[in-house]
């Protein structure tokens, strides 16, 4: 029975953590919010890909003459299609 209680207890408790926790990041992005609009930032911020420049330059695009690297040649022939058949 005791050890029920406990149990009760601690999860009781890891509950009320995780609520005090939910408030304080909602009370921190609030601020965040707050402190944005009085600078005079965009809100939402906007979110950058790690792999996106961060100089404000467009991506080089490859050239239409140029293979993608998802098309790029080997040395190795295609095998995906059988030769065809000969008619006789």
């Amino acid at each position: 029975m005791a050890n029920k209680k406990r149990q009760q207890t601690i999860n009781k408790r890891n509950r009320e953590r995780a609520v005090a926790e939910k408030r304080a990041l909602k009370q921190q992005a609030r601020q965040e919010k707050r402190e944005a609009i009085r600078n005079g930032e965009v809100w939402p911020p906007v979110e950058r890909s790690p792999f996106e420049p961060t100089d404000g330059s467009a991506p080089e695009e490859p050239s239409p003459d140029e293979p993608s690297p998802d098309e790029a040649q080997s040395d190795e022939p295609a095998a995906l299609e059988p030769p065809p058949a000969e008619p006789g």
